[in-house]
C-alpha cells in the first residue's frame, strides 16, 4: 500500500491533533484526581501523548516540506528543461 506525501500529511494531522487533544483533556482532568500515584500516573501518561501528538506534528511538517521542495523541482524542471 502507497501513501502520498499528501494523504501522510493529513493523517499526521489529524493523529497529532488527536494526540495532544487527549493529552490537553488529562491536563484539564488532572485536578480532579486525589490519589497521588493515580496523579503521577496520569502525569506520565499527559507527557506520553504530548510526546506522540508532537512527533505527528513533526512528521507532517518533513512530509510538508518534502512534498513543497519536489513542488518546486517538478516547476522548475518545467520552465527550464536543460540542454539536451
Amino acid at each position: 500500500m502507497n501513501i502520498s506525501l499528501r494523504m501522510a500529511m493529513m493523517m499526521s494531522a489529524v493523529f497529532g491533533a488527536l494526540s495532544l487533544g487527549y493529552a490537553v483533556y488529562g491536563l484539564v482532568s488532572l485536578g480532579e484526581i486525589a490519589d497521588a500515584t493515580q496523579a503521577s500516573d496520569a502525569r506520565g501518561f499527559i507527557g506520553f501523548w504530548a510526546f506522540l501528538g508532537s512527533i505527528a506534528m513533526g512528521l507532517g511538517l518533513l512530509a510538508w516540506w518534502i512534498e513543497r521542495a519536489q513542488r518546486k523541482a517538478a516547476r522548475a524542471e518545467r520552465v527550464s528543461p536543460g540542454p539536451k
